[in-house]
């Protein structure tokens, strides 16, 4: 049980004379606010996305220390279920809220009632003061934009009363831990027990409070409002700045086509710094459903990590804690080109993509035509280049405003030549992350496997002698599936465990494993399948060494069986060397048919993992430009295509780093197809031994 609230003074017969007559300095008339959901009270208000089901307010006058009439108003919830706490703290009931009026018509009759309120006290503007900030951040302002609904300016600052009460007494405990009852107790002020109407006990104990503090000395109180944002402001980020970490989340499980201004919506209420919305990209360069958040300070971090698993449409999105350099590394730039073109405020950015090489800043305009002009022309076009200078097809625009921009975004799919252009919604950190990405890849990729031959060949046979694992978690490793495997894992024949990457390098949730025989690979089926592995389960079949293989080489197995691989990658073992010269084979990778064969990993590891590069035999012309002396020598021939013509002898050799050409010497590198050109020249075609 709580004492009761201290009673106000009486209002005078006339507010504005008294006003006049005594006046005092201190801010103009307070609108004391309080709320409730139909979920979660308290700290965690707002947290769990239920709707709003109750408003009481009561307007305070500051200099008279009048106080108006105290208004108490039901909100209709689309979702009527109560928690078991709101339930028990309001004593609502369903069929209560089913009679209550939508949020927008309480609205509208609480500007009516403060508006008449703070005219009988003597009027001017007035603000609005809260129990902390969740009411307005977490729960008026989200609610309002999932309904459509323009909140009114005065719901866009407001005072926060536990600030307010700290600031004149800071030997308390911190803001965020004060609520309504402790700050009267600790003013020793007596509250009203017998008040048992939700929410009016706790305006009348605010009200309390609030002149409790308008007579102490501080001058310092409700000088200061809270601001909530209207409007998302872009900008470029340095990679200079540094970022605090308890600033930053990470949103996951965003929709791929959402931009910016979505997620700044979805955050909507909270302050997000400028150029604080950064959309995350994969390695193809393409949106991953994540985004970095940056806010201006870790009092908005707090709420946000709050949103977690709150709804974008029909999608539930992740809010996590991220850090400072996660942030900048996303995006933060440092090419002058890229801050002059992001220099531009209030600008609206557009991706184009797959435009032709040859298109320059005329062509693009001409695209996009006269109806949804670029600003500044080609000025506010930003073309993505390779290193080299290349064009990538790629380029980023500028539009002075929405509707020019929804204007371009109707060329989605137009031809410009004899390609289709495709047009997106971007943000500055995309266009400092594509730019980067470009910027920082080498002239020429290094590998990330070994230009080796598979160690050890995969025996073929029909013999059901191997197990296939199914839906394993993404991050399971060679550890987990031995400990999965229990007893069987000492059956497994050495080398036998094969982790099957897909073709980007990631875990495709599959893997095989060779046993000593059909039995035991049977046997390990019937124990293991099913079984769970870090909250999955996981399907375990017996199969052959062929249906592995061929899943290996880049083949797929289903249930209407087996789909060949692209191209049966040829053995590169050596053979036995004979007295007599050995026929010269070379082996360049395919160009043009994009040959992968499923990464695989090893268990025990040897020395080297198997290529990822598909290799088919050098045409016999290729071979007759090369010198007899060379092909005879023992070894391998590698031919590489597509070399750009300013790449330098240390960039072919970065590509072999670690692994040994014979001879040992530069002379392992020949032109190939070209014989004008001398080794300086860099050809476009290489042989490499």
């Amino acid at each position: 049980m709580t004492p009761p609230p201290p009673q106000p003074p009486p209002s005078g017969p006339n507010p504005a004379a008294d006003s006049a007559a005594d006046p005092r300095p201190g801010p103009g008339p307070l609108v004391v606010l309080f709320g409730a959901t139909a979920g979660a009270l308290g700290q965690d208000l707002g947290s769990d996305e239920t709707d709003l089901i109750l408003l009481v307010w009561q307007v305070v006058e500051p200099r008279s220390r009048q106080v108006g009439t105290l208004h108490k108003s039901l909100v209709r919830a689309e979702a009527a279920a109560l928690s078991p706490q709101c339930r028990e703290a309001s004593g609502l009931s369903a069929d209560s809220l089913a009679r209550a009026e939508p949020l927008d018509k309480v609205l509208q009759q609480f500007s009516q009632l403060v508006s008449g309120d703070v005219a009988l006290l003597g009027g001017g503007p007035y603000m609005l003061c809260t129990d902390g900030q969740q009411l307005l951040r977490q729960v008026l302002h989200p609610e309002a934009s999932r309904k459509n609904l323009a909140l009114p300016d005065t719901f866009f600052s407001f005072y926060d009363l536990r600030r307010e009460f700290h600031v004149q007494h800071p030997s308390t405990r911190p803001a965020r831990d004060l609520t309504v009852a402790t700050m009267a107790q600790d003013l020793g002020l007596e509250t009203d027990a017998t008040e048992d109407d939700f929410g009016v006990w706790e305006v009348k104990t605010m009200v309390a409070v609030i002149l409790h503090l308008l007579d102490g000395p501080s001058g310092q109180l409700f000088s200061k409002p809270e601001v909530v944002k209207q409007k998302y402001e872009t900008g470029p980020c340095s990679k200079a700045d540094v970022v605090d970490s308890e600033t930053v989340v990470r949103a996951r499980g965003l929709p791929w086509q959402s931009s910016d201004q979505d997620v700044a919506r979805f955050f909507t209420g909270l302050n997000i710094a400028r150029g604080g919305v950064a959309l995350c990209l994969n390695a193809q360069g393409r949106r991953n459903g994540e985004a970095l958040i940056r806010f201006v300070d870790s009092e908005q971090r707090d709420l946000a990590l709050q949103r977690h698993k709150h709804h974008m449409g029909v999608r539930y999105i992740e809010v996590y804690k991220a850090t400072g350099e996660e942030f900048v590394k996303i995006a933060g730039g440092t090419s002058l080109e890229v801050a002059r073109f992001l220099s531009r405020e209030d600008q609206v950015i557009l991706r184009l993509r797959g435009l032709p090489f040859s298109a320059g800043p005329a062509d693009v305009l001409g695209f996009l035509g006269p109806e949804c002009p670029v600003t500044g022309g080609a000025d506010g076009l930003l073309f993505v280049r390779h290193p080299d200078g290349r064009p990538t097809g790629d380029a980023f625009a500028l539009f002075a405003c929405e509707e020019l921009a929804q204007a371009a975004l109707r060329r989605h799919k137009g031809t410009l030549g004899k390609r289709y252009i495709e047009l997106f919604r971007s943000t500055a950190a995309e266009v400092q992350q594509v730019l980067n990405r470009y910027a920082s890849s080498p002239l020429l990729p290094t590998l990330t496997a070994p230009l080796l031959p598979i160690p050890f060949p995969l025996a073929a046979g029909t013999g059901r002698d191997c197990v296939r694992l199914r839906g394993l978690p993404y991050t399971a490793t060679i550890e987990d599936i031995l400990s999965f495997l229990g007893e069987a894992a000492a059956d497994i024949r050495p080398h036998g465990v094969h982790m099957v990457l897909n073709q980007q390098g990631r875990p495709s949730g599959d893997a095989f494993i060779q046993m000593t025989s059909a039995e035991r690979a049977l046997a390990a089926a019937q124990r293991c399948h099913k079984k769970a592995m870090k909250e999955r389960y996981v399907e375990v079949v017996p199969c052959s060494t062929e249906e592995m293989s061929h899943v290996l080489m880049g083949g797929t197995l289903g249930r209407s069986g087996m789909s060949p691989p692209p191209c049966k990658l040829p053995s590169l073992l050596p053979a036995a060397r004979v007295s007599a010269a050995p026929t010269p084979v070379a082996y360049y990778p395919g160009p043009a048919t994009q040959l992968y064969m499923n990464y695989t990993a090893y268990y025990p590891s040897p020395p080297v993992s198997p290529t990822t590069v598909g290799y088919l035999t050098t045409p016999p012309a290729a071979l007759a430009s090369a010198p007899t002396s060379v092909l005879s020598q023992p070894g391998a021939l590698v031919r590489m295509q597509g070399v750009p013509y300013t790449a330098g002898m240390k960039d072919l050799l970065s590509i072999f780093q670690a692994y040994q050409l014979a001879p040992d010497d530069y002379t392992s590198l020949m032109p190939v197809g070209d014989p004008p050109r001398t080794v300086l020249q860099a050809p476009k075609e290489w042989v490499c031994l």
